[in-house]
């Protein structure tokens, strides 16, 4: 994996994740060069001042693109708010969940995120879903043809919409004629910042507000809804395919079979951090105050005997030097996963890219496979 910063894995991430998803590395150097040294001081130190280099960049980029938009370049500004948007939402990403002004932050580049929509893509819309008295936001790219198939995309511990938007997945999907629901599940992105929803363990609760959705949609062939999941949504998607029997097919991309131990794992600091200030996020993610508390809550989100009532087309997408989630996970949900009609196992290595976490060192391969695997699986549905 590219090292922009050597030896901090969660930093290097962050912006090889903003370079594989339409980041420009003029821009994202021009956003890190001013942080090298304290990144060299461990991961949790100075995100804040990632945060505000970063943030200049954006900004930089939002007025050029307000400029633009004045002058009828819309394409142009367009693409530029984008960019805004996808640096504005990596550095949220990396801050402490006790930051101040985190919600401002966020609502910033949500309306620059709008402003992308409606200037460059007008195929994807702000949409939301009733949810036990709330209304869940997400992300809809309509392919085109009406009565299409539909992938429900759900986002992991840290990431939100606004990444998965970035990262073209979307736009892989309607290139070949599937609908996209990006949605920021409870315990991500506006739904844990602005309405207070946490995670469960029972994710089989939003699936089904996600599908019962989908089924009033006239875009939408109803027999014809999968999901996939990345990073923590590994274990998210399969639970919910296992109880959720409206879905065609499921994903796991990045294979959470068991995140209990993975966090047990690091309690005895094996394993590489997602995200910086790691322990804070957590609890804020699962609406714990207490560290015990957590751990021992965490043993559920685990898939054995959950996989096992899988009954739809099960594709696990993994990276060999995965170093958050060990591969062996991935093995074990492809072994459980005995009554799925059509379970298919898939490491990426190092010599071909896509090997680390959710394959971030090489997005567009792993994506495109992806898209591939679950293009042709629809097309053998009848």
């Amino acid at each position: 994996m590219f090292e922009y910063f050597p030896g901090n894995y969660v930093w290097n991430l962050g912006v090889v994740a903003t370079l594989n998803s339409g980041g420009l590395i003029d821009e994202v150097d021009r956003a890190c060069r001013p942080i090298r040294d304290l990144a060299g001081q461990g991961s949790d130190v100075g995100t804040k001042e990632f945060m505000a280099s970063w943030a200049a960049v954006a900004e930089d980029l939002a007025t050029q693109a307000a400029a633009d938009e004045k002058a009828g370049h819309l394409r142009t500004a367009g693409q530029k708010y984008q960019r805004a948007t996808n640096y504005l939402a990596q550095a949220e990403r990396m801050q402490s969940a006790k930051s101040p002004n985190r919600k401002e932050f966020y609502q910033r580049l949500l309306d620059l995120q709008q402003k992308a929509f409606d200037l460059i893509d007008p195929a994807t819309t702000r949409v939301a879903m009733p949810f036990e008295g709330h209304q869940l936001p997400a992300y809809f790219t309509k392919a085109g043809p009406a009565n299409a198939p539909t992938i429900i995309l759900w986002n992991g511990l840290d990431s939100t919409k606004e990444h998965m938007y970035a990262s073209g997945f979307a736009h892989e999907m309607a290139a070949r004629g599937i609908n996209t629901l990006m949605v920021d599940c409870p315990g991500s992105g506006e739904a844990l910042r602005f309405l207070g929803l946490t995670s469960r363990v029972e994710t089989e609760d939003w699936a089904k507000a996600c599908v019962d959705y989908l089924l009033t949609r006239d875009d939408v062939d109803d027999t014809k809804i999968g999901l996939i999941g990345w990073s923590l949504g590994g274990y998210y998607a399969p639970r919910a395919a296992a109880f959720e029997k409206r879905l065609a097919l499921c994903v796991a991309w990045g294979a959470n079979h068991d995140w209990g131990a993975v966090q047990k794992r690091r309690l005895e600091r094996e394993g590489e951090n997602p995200v910086p200030h790691y322990w804070d996020h957590v609890l804020w993610v699962w609406g714990e105050t207490d560290l015990d508390t957590f751990i021992a809550k965490a043993e559920a989100v685990n898939l054995d005997g959950v996989v096992e009532q899988i009954t739809v087309p099960f594709l696990i997408a993994h990276g060999e030097n995965d170093r958050q989630i060990p591969v062996q996970y991935a093995h074990r949900s492809y072994e459980q996963a005995v009554n799925s009609p059509k379970r298919e196992l898939r490491i990426f290595t190092k010599e071909e890219g896509g090997a680390e976490h959710i394959g971030l060192d090489h997005f567009a391969h792993v994506q495109t496979f992806i898209a591939d695997w679950v293009d042709e699986t629809f097309r053998g549905q009848k």
